[in-house]
């Protein structure tokens, strides 16, 4: 007959091991603690008046944990929000809800999450004085940051990027602006706004159509609609701008051929350019996965220009 003896640790003994872990215990914590807090950034909200629109919009603002210890001017990156969406999308809706924050302290960077409307597409109406979100952005957003914070206040300091169709407004304002900003990107953008040319359900493609009407007028061309306020119809004005661009779509994107139509345009006029092509659809696990290639791509920018 088999017999085993159950060991009971004395009180005296069970302190001992604790007296023996605490040294590990606190160092570990304090690891952790290190680890949880070792991104800081700050995240302001500002209230920032149109005198385009004849009313205040909201702005976010993540200002790295360097910041507050430098009297350093920082690059700003103006990141736009998609369709339907607002300025607190890239801080609430990536799958990692930290993103942001940890990129603007990896790179030393502000980044700015303006309003931008839920059917803009980031261009002045000529018709709807309440929509002039281009206007908004690269008069009236860039002076309030400017204005407000160390920043550095010339083109080589400044990039834009946005998803859908604030892919769209970043690289439309950077076309009609390259005075202000040095880098553009899109992550699944709005690349012609034909809504043809997308792979929707057609109530959604006529509202999309319905929206471009009332912004801009009927169309005068139903092949090509709206030519100057598209960006595969500014394909040419990107060539001769010098800003560096770079753009990406998901596989099974809705939007995958106007992306690849202005890649084979940029091709065919010789613009340089950075355009990808990776596994994913029109949402935000795509979109956070794509955002840290873009900050890649414009920290070798800003590098470049001296500025990083």
């Amino acid at each position: 007959m088999k017999c085993s003896i159950l060991f009971i640790p004395s009180l005296a003994f069970l302190l001992f091991i604790m007296k023996r872990l605490l040294p590990f215990t606190v160092i570990l914590f304090i690891c952790l603690t290190c680890y949880s807090t070792s991104f800081a950034a700050r995240v302001d909200t500002l209230d920032v008046y149109s005198a385009a629109m004849q009313k205040t919009l909201k702005v976010a603002v993540i200002l790295p944990e360097q910041y507050k210890k430098s009297k350093k001017p920082l690059p700003v990156l103006y990141l736009l929000h998609g369709g339907q969406g607002s300025f607190r999308d890239w801080l609430t809706k990536t799958t990692d809800t930290m993103l942001v924050q940890h990129l603007a302290d990896q790179y030393n960077i502000i980044i700015v999450n303006p309003e931008g409307g839920l059917t803009s597409y980031y261009f002045d109406s000529p018709l709807d004085k309440g929509s002039q979100f281009e206007t908004f952005i690269y008069k009236e957003v860039v002076g309030k940051i400017d204005s407000t914070y160390t920043t550095i206040k010339d083109r080589k300091g400044r990039v834009i990027a946005g998803l859908s169709m604030g892919g769209h407004g970043a690289m439309y304002i950077a076309a009609k602006h390259p005075d202000l900003f040095c880098a553009a990107g899109s992550m699944s953008g709005v690349m012609n706004i034909n809504t043809k040319t997308w792979k929707v359900p057609e109530d959604f493609a006529k509202s999309r159509a319905d929206n471009f009407a009332k912004l801009l007028g009927p169309p005068k061309d139903t092949v090509n609609p709206y030519t100057e306020y598209t960006i595969v119809g500014l394909a040419d004005k990107l060539k001769a701008n010098d800003v560096k661009l770079i753009f990406d779509v998901g596989v099974d994107d809705f939007l995958i051929e106007p992306n690849r139509d202005l890649h084979r345009k940029l091709v065919a006029n010789g613009t340089p350019h950075d355009y990808t092509e990776r596994p994913g659809k029109h949402e935000w696990a795509y979109w956070t996965n794509a955002l840290p290639y873009q900050m890649l791509f414009f920290h070798k920018v800003l590098q470049a220009n001296g500025v990083q």
